[in-house]
């Protein structure tokens, strides 16, 4: 059985209670995760590079108002 397979195992037999407090941790730390790969992303330049691409995508007509 692989770790993820163990994992899922161990999540179906979580109570109610200890399902809840798992979700509360894993959506924080998910979101830790997330805001260290955009710190990675930005400091690489990598979203400097996306927002270049926005911005002439915008100017070309390429972009609609939301």
């Amino acid at each position: 059985m692989s770790k993820i397979e163990n994992i899922e195992q161990e999540i179906r037999s979580l109570t109610e209670t200890e399902l809840a407090t798992f979700r509360k941790w894993f959506l924080e730390f998910d979101a830790e995760v997330w805001d260290r790969q955009i710190e990675r992303d930005s400091a690489s330049g990598r979203l400097a590079d996306l927002a270049k691409k926005s911005l002439v995508d915008h100017k070309t007509g390429k972009s609609t108002e939301l």
